[in-house]
């Protein structure tokens, strides 16, 4: 894939995915949309929470332009959830969404499953490349979604978490014990709320791995008790918080330094 070439791609994705509703930043979109390009894996393309399709839309897109295959997008589209925004009146998100892909001109390149994701993990035998986790955020929830799709990522896939540094303390605490706290994983990172690491089952305890996921859950856990407490603190707990955020990578993505470092070599 050429990178200058990507970046083309990557804004007219931007402009789809900015016109449908949801929760998705603009670096948040445009790092899944180089996520999905550039893991250096072979396999399928799994977004867990599809909610009104906001990152499916760049996912498939993505997927579209490269020949990537079908983006797997795993949602029951039920309400209310514990986790989800509300609908209101609405009892399914469903019809919105399919039109969503419709008007975003991506609905051929989307695999629908409207199910649960331990459901559609029951039968699941294929590898998978990109593996985003968007779904339910309460931590068993999260773990689950990690625990059930784990066997099937292809080595140098990626594996992505939204609101990591969001919300819910559910997906915190999963970044930090399950993967950065795992030799499963080599390079790792945070793109303003996404928390995402790359699985290399080879070569993963490598200290230069190692060291660096090390780094970033010191000061990723410090942030789960005020993610429990929602995110208020005052005084010195408010100093301590914001000392360990600006510990944690917010910068925009560069593809090739990015690229580069996921590079199986």
């Amino acid at each position: 894939m050429n990178l200058a070439g990507f970046q083309t791609v990557c804004d007219e994705g931007w402009r789809r995915v900015n016109g449908t509703p949801g929760y998705l930043a603009e670096r948040e979109a445009r790092f899944l949309m180089l996520a999905a390009a550039r893991a250096p894996a072979e396999g399928a393309i799994v977004e867990i929470g599809s909610f009104k399709g906001r990152s499916t839309v760049g996912l498939a897109y993505v997927a579209q332009r490269y020949g990537l295959g079908d983006v797997v997008a795993i949602d029951p589209h039920t309400s209310p959830s514990t986790t989800d925004p509300d609908l209101g009146t609405q009892r399914s998100s469903y019809d919105e969404f399919q039109e969503n892909l419709r008007r975003a001109g991506v609905a051929d390149a989307v695999e629908c499953r409207r199910a649960f994701s331990h459901e559609v993990a029951r039968t699941w035998t294929r590898p998978i490349r990109l593996l985003w986790i968007d779904g339910d955020h309460v931590y068993e929830a999260v773990k689950q979604d990690l625990a059930l799709f784990r066997p099937y990522l292809a080595p140098g896939a990626i594996v992505a978490m939204h609101d990591v540094l969001g919300t819910w303390p559910g997906p915190l605490r999963v970044f930090v014990e399950d993967v950065l706290g795992s030799d499963d994983f080599g390079p790792a990172g945070c793109f303003k709320s996404i928390g995402w690491a790359q699985y290399r089952p080879a070569d993963g305890r490598a200290w230069r791995f190692r060291w660096r996921r090390r780094r970033l859950a010191a000061a990723a856990r410090q942030l789960i008790p005020v993610a429990q407490a929602g995110w208020v603190t005052t005084g010195v707990a408010r100093w301590r918080q914001k000392f360990w955020w600006r510990l944690l990578p917010h910068g925009a993505v560069d593809p090739a330094r990015w690229a580069a470092q996921v590079a199986i070599k």
